[in-house]
């Protein structure tokens, strides 16, 4: 193979811009080893990136998911948290709200039991 085209049209074969030739990519190393050929020299599935410019962005690609996964989690953790202190602080509220209506309820109830009283004592019906 005589160019980095034909030579990356099969996926197995790296190209080494040093020397111009092509050879079997070594499965048995993730990162192609020095004595193969330099990583700023070494081309793989595409000839206009290098095999260092590959693995840089790669990595940085990575690592701004991982990070952005990362402060996802982070937030709605917080955000639930808040959520549930303020659900707390919200049932409170409305279980001291409910007490008072209820209380508020039976007085009037006593209220009217008592004039109910009057007016049966004021008629003679007890």
């Amino acid at each position: 193979m005589t160019s980095c085209e034909l030579c990356l049209a099969n996926v197995s074969c790296l190209w080494c811009q040093t020397n111009s030739s092509c050879t079997d990519y070594p499965v048995s190393y993730v990162i192609p080893p020095a004595s193969v050929c330099e990583l700023s020299q070494a081309r793989w599935g595409v000839c206009w990136v290098n095999f260092e410019a590959l693995i840089i962005a790669m990595a940085v690609v990575c690592g701004t998911l991982l990070l952005a996964v990362t402060v996802c989690c982070c937030c709605c953790c917080c955000c639930k948290r808040r959520r549930s202190s303020s659900f707390d602080s919200d049932d409170e509220q409305f279980a001291r709200r409910r007490e008072e209506i209820r209380q508020r309820a039976d007085e009037r109830r006593a209220e009217r039991k008592v004039k109910h009283d009057e007016i049966r004592k004021k008629y003679g019906m007890r």
